[in-house]
């Protein structure tokens, strides 16, 4: 590597904390202790933020949102800024792509961008109903943390991003080409979330 010029990129061993808890905001039950399996397309979203290492050494923020029935990524938003702007946009983009109907369960962790006055008032204005883990619990949220632990299992491999633009670029192929399109899940019956989607509402079509 020293002959070549090459520099091994290092990033930083401290882990940025991305849960922003705020004691004076309430937080919502957790809707999906007793719920069982999610059979249904747009009942539940799970959603999460992760820390994603540059290569210059800071961190951006990538926030995220599963539907719990098929696994699908149906909303993300990548930032340098951890607020609850990240959600919200993420939350926004998951609204416009799949217009859910009254209902939607959104559940997350209790961090203070998900108990935010904006986003909790996106909630209300599409009539979903907030759900959240018990404190100190993240098995409460274990889908939206496996999907980051896949995602930087397969994607990020220890390394880091360029710049924003360049994590952009990659996060994009990998969530809408790769992992939505062509990644085989064994819950799914080692169907992509696409496909499993396709069949499921094929399914529902002939049964009526």
């Amino acid at each position: 590597m020293q002959e070549q010029g090459l520099k091994a990129i290092q990033p930083r061993s401290f882990v940025p904390k991305t849960t922003q808890t705020n004691p004076n905001l309430q937080r919502s039950p957790n809707l999906l202790l007793d719920m069982g399996p999610v059979e249904r397309i747009n009942a539940v979203w799970v959603g999460d933020i992760t820390y994603l290492p540059m290569v210059d050494g800071s961190w951006s923020y990538l926030a995220t949102w599963l539907d719990l029935c098929s696994r699908k990524v149906v909303g993300w938003e990548l930032s340098q800024s951890l607020d609850a702007g990240l959600v919200i946009r993420s939350f926004e983009k998951a609204l416009l792509r799949r217009r859910p109907a009254a209902g939607l369960i959104v559940h997350s962790d209790g961090g203070g961008q998900y108990m935010d006055a904006d986003f909790r008032r996106l909630l209300a204005e599409n009539k979903c109903t907030q759900s959240m883990t018990r404190p100190d619990n993240h098995y409460d949220n274990a889908f939206a943390e496996s999907l980051f632990s896949r995602f930087k299992a397969e994607l990020l491999r220890g390394g880091a991003f360029l710049d924003l633009d360049d994590a952009h670029t990659v996060i994009f192929e990998y969530f809408e080409i790769y992992y939505n399109r062509q990644r085989r899940h064994s819950a799914l019956n080692y169907k992509s979330p696409e496909n499993f989607e396709i069949e499921l509402l094929n399914k529902i079509s002939n049964s009526t």
